[in-house]
């Protein structure tokens, strides 16, 4: 369980050291029970691949490290979606840093409106890189639904 206190201080550490790599930049996370979900920056496919596989590398051997097993942490290898324009990146943003309380009200438990994920990069922004490109600094304010 990805969400216990000792593997999130791992996952978290983990993100902190490898969140700026060559040509690539984790903006925004959030860790689920069995899986994260990661907002990033990459130069090019092989820098997102390559940040991806050191990332998940450095997660799992320190994981099992903790837990004192051996094995393979994440069951799947990582699914990347290329957002385009604003309303695609604040949706994004909104469903990676909500996940946690969207899957809570869909299970009809009580989710306070004004609560904060404490997994996620909201909480911990200093774990994280910052945005360079414009969708991400600035545009994806232009996708938020307006008044």
């Amino acid at each position: 369980r990805l969400r216990s206190r000792a593997c999130f201080r791992v996952v978290a550490s983990c993100i902190g050291n490898g969140c700026e790599r060559e040509g690539f930049r984790l903006v925004h996370f959030s860790v689920q029970s069995n899986h994260l979900h990661l907002i990033v920056e990459a130069q090019d496919a092989t820098a997102l691949a390559r940040g991806i596989q050191g990332l998940s590398i450095r997660i799992a051997k320190a994981l099992n490290r903790v837990l004192q097993r051996r094995g393979k942490v994440f069951a799947d290898r990582y699914h990347s979606h290329q957002l385009r324009s604003p309303t695609e990146v604040a949706n994004a943003i909104a469903y990676v840093l909500g996940n946690t309380m969207i899957h809570a009200a869909r299970a009809g438990r009580p989710v306070d409106a004004d609560a904060v994920d404490l997994l996620t990069s909201y909480g911990h922004r200093q774990l994280v890189a910052r945005p360079r490109t414009w969708l991400l600094r600035i545009g994806w304010t232009l996708g938020l639904p307006g008044p």
